[in-house]
């Protein structure tokens, strides 16, 4: 055997002695290529798969951690290109020479950028086949130990990456909640904090959503209005807190209806899916949103799209458009999907339609497909077939095999909640020991939801189940007191309001076990303390359901509105009120309760009210300005004590000189003084002496006759009802306002002035 020579022996012991010593060093100057610019640039000029592959191939052995990265970049963006039948992911992934990049990453991850990094990872989670993609697995542990140097743009990538991976509850988006939270007080980009939100909401505290909620409104004016998305996202983020917080909902709303070009099917089906969850009504966008869904149906011909159409139209669809879509999807009847039908049916359950060609077509769909639909979706079919009130024997009895089989099986709470929920509303609705034995095994894990649906599901059968009555009674009463028992025990071990409120929230009032009913007010009262101008709505509406009298609660829901009213949104009060009429109470601060609340609904409504005139109103507002000396003299949208709406209402003193709004005890302030008052026949009691109350209405066409200018009786008793409640009512009709008599501004003035002050210009 050859010795090795002396020297080498040495160089050899030399270089491994300076790795040793500078490993860093060693790192810097390992051969590479003299330029990787030239290699990037090749391959940006390929134009399709093909072409890098055959890059890769010949470069894999000098391919730096860059180049690699920007091989990833460039096959994502070419399928990003391509239409959604044109994509080619799995044979992307099944191409050798992607396995050789996987590859390259898996051996130079460390050495990639930040921003490489998380796109690699983001990348690669597109292309991945396999759950537990070694690579993935290495990407996210890298990304992790550099998580604290991460800006918020990378930071709200990476998070997204996770939810991809629904690690919504993991130790890692702990971690990015908390950085977001440290540097709450710093961030300017809502873009990026928009997804942040909606990927850290399932882990984060009330006080911490309330932050969050407060940064979003005030950063919403610095971002474009076009940003349709970011709107999307901070939608999104109030759904999954369940939050339906008016004031930015109304932001995000006004961005929607800016931007309707730029709404597609997807987009608003989205945005309407969102707005049922947080019953937030926009008349707007429906409305819009109705007349561009309605072009979308003779465009939707294949049944994926088609049934995407006639789930978000059909609900608030009119009698042509529904009576369209149902004809044509009768046609498509037979090449739906069992998801499809699924689809379908809840659809119809929206729609209240109980279309019986239709519905025997959809279920019978369904019928084939009924092995492959999960619990949940079994009990969606279930609900929506018995409000259709569709009875077919053979199709109850698969469903209440199926239902079985899956209670048999479950040991999630939620999941047997809602199965035996699913099995109370079929025909004969009775449990045998198994399944009862179920439930008794999931009690100890319930929420206070979980107990609830159980009640009520046995409360059902010893209602309706008349057959089995002498045989299992004996057994549903023991569970009755089981249900009660884990219940106190819940209620009693409650430590917060917040935390008491995420149980209850999705309880009906009257849905709630009687048994139950007395502890969980006796709770609620226990945290008194704790309601707060971010719950009181949710518990107002709440008790309103219950028909049980606490004054307590009801005293602290008047004291919060009172001393917290600028933060209520005005929209809510109703809710807020209700219990007080349902219960027939009335709290000590009476008269400042109320008042309170309507002075706040009635500000809201005049501010609406200027923002939604029409130029005619918006015309005679300028000019009635000028005639009466200021902006001060006149208001708009004027709300009187017995709702009518006043389109204009200026004051005049003995002398018919204008009273500017403040200087006397006349604003829309006093109502309080009014409506609560018994027996007050008119508004002005509070006017100086000899001064008169002016209201002003603008007719539009709608207000008279279609052939002739004689105005209609609703607007004629309005005006009988102004007047008994003491104004001197002005009516200018929209024939004489645009008649060539007033063709000039200048005429118009004269004739403000004529119909106010009784003046004639000479």
């Amino acid at each position: 055997m050859k010795k090795t020579p002396v020297f080498l022996d040495s160089l050899v012991t030399d270089m491994l002695r300076l790795r040793a010593i500078c490993p860093f060093s060693w790192r810097v100057f390992q051969f590479r290529p003299i330029s990787c610019e030239p290699l990037i640039i090749q391959m940006n000029k390929c134009t399709d798969e093909e072409q890098i592959f055959d890059f890769i191939e010949r470069n894999k052995a000098i391919l730096s951690e860059k180049q690699v990265g920007c091989a990833f970049d460039m096959l994502w963006k070419l399928q990003k290109q391509k239409t959604s039948l044109l994509k080619n992911v799995e044979d992307v992934r099944d191409h050798p020479q992607f396995l050789t990049l996987h590859n390259l990453a898996t051996n130079k991850f460390k050495l990639m950028n930040d921003d490489t990094l998380v796109n690699v990872l983001h990348i690669t989670q597109r292309f991945a086949g396999e759950s537990h993609d070694p690579l993935v697995e290495a990407l996210v542990t890298e990304a992790w130990r550099r998580l604290e140097r991460f800006d918020i743009k990378l930071l709200s990538e990476f998070s997204s990456c996770l939810a991809d991976q629904r690690l919504y509850f993991s130790p890692l988006m702990g971690k990015i909640a908390d950085i977001v939270h440290r540097n709450l007080e710093t961030t300017q980009d809502l873009s990026s904090l928009s997804v942040l939100m909606v990927n850290i909401s399932s882990l984060i505290s009330r006080h911490f959503q309330q932050q969050l909620v407060n940064k979003t409104e005030l950063l919403f004016d610095t971002i474009d209005s076009s940003e349709v998305n970011v709107a999307t996202r901070i939608t999104r983020f109030l759904r999954n807190i369940k939050y339906c917080y008016q004031p930015l909902l109304e932001k995000c709303n006004n961005v929607f209806l800016s931007n309707v070009d730029q709404l597609d099917l997807d987009s608003i089906s989205k945005i309407l899916r969102l707005y049922k969850l947080l019953q937030f009504n926009s008349f707007e966008f429906i409305m819009m949103a109705k007349k561009k869904l309605t072009e979308m149906i003779p465009l939707c011909n294949h049944p994926a799209s088609f049934v995407k159409l006639f789930v978000t139209l059909g609900p608030i669809a009119g009698p042509e458009e529904k009576k369209q879509l149902k004809s044509t999807l009768l046609l498509m009847s037979e090449d739906l999907t069992g998801e499809q039908a699924l689809a379908v049916l809840r659809a119809m359950e929206d729609m209240e339609s109980r279309n019986s060609h239709l519905i025997k077509r959809v279920t019978s769909v369904l019928h084939k497909h009924l092995d492959s639909y999960k619990p949940l979706e079994l009990l969606k079919i279930t609900q929506a077939l018995t409000f259709l009130r569709f009875q077919r024997k053979e199709f109850s009895a698969k469903l209440r095999e199926l239902l079985l089989s899956h209670l048999k099986i479950s040991f999630i709470p939620t999941e047997v909640s809602f199965l035996v929920y699913a099995i109370s509303l079929l025909p004969s609705p009775h449990l045998d020991e198994v399944g009862i034995s179920r439930i008794e095994a999931v009690l100890p894990q319930c929420d206070l939801n979980n107990l609830s649906s159980f009640a009520t599901s046995v409360l059902r059968w010893i209602q309706y189940d008349h057959m089995y009555l002498d045989s299992i009674t004996g057994k549903q009463l023991k569970l009755l007191q089981k249900l009660d028992h884990y219940g106190r025990q819940r209620l009693q071990h409650s430590n917060s309001l917040d935390l008491l409120w995420e149980e209850l929230k999705s309880v009906r009032g009257n849905a709630f076990p009687e048994s139950l009913l007395e502890e969980t007010i006796a709770t609620l009262q226990h945290f008194v303390d704790e309601i707060n101008y971010i719950n009181v709505v949710e518990i107002a509406s709440f008790i309103s359901n219950t028909d049980y009298l606490s004054t307590l609660l009801l005293d602290r829901i008047a004291s919060v509105a009172v001393q917290q009213i600028e933060k209520i949104h005005p929209f809510t009060i109703l809710a807020i009120i209700l219990p007080f009429s349902t219960l027939n109470y009335d709290p000590p601060q009476r008269d400042e309760f109320f008042g309170t609340c309507v002075q706040h609904l009635n500000s809201y409504l005049v501010y609406k009210g200027i923002g939604v005139m029409n130029g005619a109103q918006q015309q005679i507002y300028k000019m009635l300005a000028e005639v009466l000396g200021g902006i001060n003299c006149v208001k708009a949208s004027v709300l009187t004590p017995y709702y009518h709406t006043v389109d204009f209402e200026c004051i005049l003193d003995k002398r018919k000189k204008p009273l500017p709004y403040g200087s006397h005890n006349t604003a829309l302030g006093q109502l309080s003084e009014m409506p609560w008052e018994p027996n007050t026949e008119i508004v002005g009691s509070r006017l100086p002496p000899g001064a008169e109350r002016i209201a002003l209405e603008f007719l539009d066409s709608k207000s008279f006759c279609r052939n002739i200018p004689h105005m209609k009786g609703k607007f004629a008793m309005k005006k009988r009802h102004l007047e008994i409640l003491g104004y001197r009512v002005i009516q200018i009709s929209q024939f004489e306002w645009n008649s060539m008599a007033l063709s000039t501004k200048d005429a118009r003035m004269d004739y403000l002035r004529e119909r106010i002050f009784g003046e004639v210009k000479s």
